[in-house]
């Protein structure tokens, strides 16, 4: 029998009193797809920062192909044939794709060399369907297509072995399937690959063995994906079964929100082009997109962000004249962005401070220019106790947190305030099946007490479990609505991709 590709054998690696990894043993066939499961702080990207050469680990060892191999850094494990693709990817806008892909690497007298890079593009495009145009700069591509070139440029430097960390986060559904497509190619082709994902649906779907991470350790594998349920694996990563909230029938009441004829201008991504739109006082109005095709904008004017060139926006039925977040606030809206550590909390700062921050002026919190330390540190620790949010205490520094704790708490310092509005932009990205589970319920609370919820997601099976409506965007337009009961995957993807007519 042949040795595995790849073999980790006994990795421990700690973080001060903290395990990340415990004697994990982790090994991928030539020719294997290989689940990553576990939930958030569960050990995985650790353990992959580990054979990636990010951290050195306590014990254990690595072996490529039966022989062991000391890897201290990305350049070792790119040397190595070990290839990664980042959630965020790393790649230069300003040039081109071929650029991109010959980045660091000399040809013949230390020049670059053009001619035989385009032979190596086209040979990879032909082998795995993975098309890309050379001379376009990576600015003007989609987010799909740049992932694609991430794929290609691991592929460029002669990865034996491919790492894919929640790679269907930002692709519409036919971009899974034609990534799907590509890695079963690459596998055929005796490549590894190690897929990381939240998406059972999906690991079911594509990976041939699964491996369990829980607190650190091993918790269990899964030797035949296909013929596992989703909640067989979830109980495996969570120690418990997991049950999906029902939604259940809604009674929407006035509108909350109305968007009327909103115009804005290019200078910060897609344009929105009139968009009109409105939610209802407990309804959950999901909007779907490919990334980039206007939701960024459409959140930053809901938020009082942006003001935009034209068209008007009522809150509860209040006009909204100045567009800043402090307006909006004051009417009711309550927002939880997309980004968690730059504008959602304040990573420098203790867990309480960054908690009252929105609200740092009012009497609750501060009183004649003076803040009330016992009343801020008051509310954290109610609101620590209340959403389970796990940190040594309220003085914890915020950026301490998983992501999955920090979405509880900004979804805490949200919701303390009774929002009659509430926007959510992804917010279950990168979460474990338990924290999307909790966040969902949250929501449906809310609905149940009259909140109108705006969810602007990628993922669709997420969006059909939780929204009363679900509207497409495309190019800055809103493509079209479906009720929940007549939406599918096949039907959104098609709006999704400015496809004309229903599935």
């Amino acid at each position: 029998m042949s040795a595995p590709l790849i073999e980790m054998r006994g990795i421990t690696k700690s973080f001060g009193a903290v395990k990340a990894n415990e004697a994990v043993d982790l090994s991928v066939a030539p020719g294997e797809i290989l689940g990553l499961l576990g939930e958030n702080g569960a050990g995985k990207t650790t353990l992959m920062n580990v054979l990636f050469g990010a951290y050195a680990p306590d014990a254990g060892e690595i072996l490529i192909q039966g022989k062991p191999v000391r890897i201290t850094s990305s350049a070792d494990a790119l040397a190595a044939g070990i290839g990664m693709v980042h959630q965020h990817f790393h790649l230069a806008p300003r040039l081109t794709v071929l650029e991109n892909l010959l980045i660091g690497i000399s040809g013949k007298s230390g020049r670059i060399d053009r001619t035989g890079g385009l032979v190596r593009l086209s040979d990879i495009s032909k082998q795995h369907g993975l098309t890309l145009d050379p001379n376009l700069p990576v600015s003007a591509l989609s987010v799909g297509e740049q992932q694609r070139l991430e794929i290609v440029k691991a592929l460029f430097r002669g990865a034996k072995l491919l790492i894919l960390d929640e790679p269907t986060a930002v692709l519409a559904p036919s971009e899974v399937e034609g990534l799907f497509s590509a890695l079963r190619s690459m596998a055929a082709q005796g490549l590894g690959i190690i897929f990381i994902s939240h998406k059972l649906n999906e690991v079911r779907a594509l990976t041939h063995r699964c491996t369990v991470l829980r607190h650190g350790r091993v918790a269990g594998r899964v030797d035949d994906p296909a013929n596992t349920t989703s909640s067989e694996m979830a109980q495996l990563m969570c120690g418990h079964e997991i049950v999906p909230p029902a939604r259940g029938a809604s009674t929407p009441g006035a509108e909350v929100l109305t968007l009327d004829g909103i115009s804005t201008s290019r200078h910060a991504g897609t344009p929105l082009r009139d968009i009109s739109l409105s939610v209802r006082a407990g309804e959950i109005l999901g909007i779907a997109g490919v990334s980039g095709n206007g939701q960024r904008a459409l959140a930053e004017v809901i938020s009082g962000v942006r003001a935009p060139d034209a068209g008007a926006m009522t809150i509860a039925g209040k006009a909204v004249t100045r567009f800043s977040p402090r307006e909006v606030q004051a009417l009711g809206l309550g927002r939880i962005p997309e980004d968690r550590m730059t504008t959602g909390l304040v990573t420098n700062l203790p867990l309480a401070d960054s908690m009252v921050l929105p609200r740092i002026g009012t009497a609750s919190f501060s009183s004649r220019g003076l803040l009330k330390p016992d009343a801020i540190r008051a509310f954290a620790e109610e609101q620590i106790k209340a959403y389970d949010i796990r940190c040594p205490g309220p003085m914890t520094r915020a950026g301490a947190l998983s992501g999955g704790n920090l979405q509880k708490a900004l979804l805490a310092r949200e919701l303390a305030f009774d929002p009659k509005v509430l926007i959510v932009s992804q917010p279950t990205r990168g979460l474990d099946i338990g924290a999307a589970r909790f966040i969902h319920e949250k929501f449906l609370d809310m609905r149940a007490k009259g909140c109108g919820i705006v969810v602007i997601g990628e993922d669709l099976e997420e969006l059909l479990v939780l929204c009363d409506r679900i509207a497409v965007m495309y190019e800055g337009r809103i493509a079209g609505t479906l009720d929940s009961a007549e939406a599918t995957i096949a039907r959104l993807g098609l709006l999704m991709t400015g496809a004309e007519g229903r599935a």
